[in-house]
């Protein structure tokens, strides 16, 4: 199924927000007072996103930098 730009401008938004999670969890600027599992399940549940959107073949001119520094960062994330 193709998006429409306005999805894909909303997509692209969302992994975004998927980044800016990741990088604050992992830098301990947000879920510090969660466990360690907790905090872990969100850079993964975030990360999977990112991989799985990503992956869609409808980008434009996107840039991808950020969100495959990110899943990298993530894959790479053990909370302790």
């Amino acid at each position: 199924m193709t998006r429409e730009a306005e999805q894909i401008a909303q997509d692209y938004s969302a992994m975004g927000d998927s980044v800016d999670l990741i990088t604050a969890v992992i830098a301990g600027n947000q879920m510090a007072d969660k466990s360690a599992e907790d905090r872990q399940d969100c850079v993964d549940r975030n990360t999977q996103h990112l991989e799985l959107m990503v992956a869609k073949d409808d980008w434009g001119s996107e840039s991808m930098t950020a969100i495959n520094a990110a899943i990298t960062a993530g894959n790479g994330y053990t909370a302790s």
